[in-house]
Parts: structure tokens; sequence; C-alpha cells
């Protein structure tokens, strides 16, 4: 199991979507998420057809937090972020719990 971790604190465990289909799919059809999901090679996201709000973190190629959404309802469309290059969901409210801002770094572990 990976875990996403910041300095020395576990954050949550983390998915990563490394194959396609798993970028695809991402969130879809679930209707929670325990932990978190992480997209390598993401600028952007949308929430169509999700079933829940998510919080979510771009981050650049160090993974550091350029940029924050805190809960994104569902049937959105997000705006790219130039500067991120993996975007991390989870369920809205789980970045306030793991206090996740912008400069922090996180680590897949």
């Amino acid at each position: 199991m990976a875990l996403l971790v910041r300095g020395d604190d576990v954050l949550c465990s983390v998915e990563v979507a490394t194959d396609h289909a798993a970028r695809m799919r991402g969130l879809l059809g679930r209707d929670g998420l325990e932990g978190s999901l992480l997209l390598p090679r993401c600028r952007s996201v949308h929430t169509i057809g999700m079933r829940f709000p998510i919080d979510v973190a771009f981050l650049d190629r160090g993974g550091r937090v350029v940029g924050i959404v805190p809960a994104m309802r569902p049937w959105r469309l997000g705006r790219a972020r130039v500067r991120a290059r993996q975007v991390l969901e989870a369920e809205a409210g789980a970045f306030e719990r793991w206090r996740v801002a912008v400069g922090d770094v996180l680590e897949v572990r």
C-alpha cells in the first residue's frame, strides 16, 4: 500500500493512477474514497459523472502544492494549472483535516 506523506507525517493511503484505464476511470462510479488518488501527468480535472464533492490539489514535478480547489462539486470543469504536473484528489474536507496547504511538499512512499 502506498502512503501520502508530508515530511514525517503520514496523511493517508494513496492510489496512484499509473495506466491509461485507471486515469480515465479516476473516481467515476465510486460513492466515496478512503485516502486519496494521485493522477500523474495531469494539469486539470473535471467532476462530470461524479457522485460526491472532492478536494483537488495541483502539484508541481517535485510534489509541491501549487494550487488547491476545496470541495469541487460534481458536474464541474476545472481549469488547467500551468505549473501543475500531477493532481491529488480526496473527498471534500480531507485537505482541511490533513492541513494540506499551498507550498506543502507531498510525497508517495
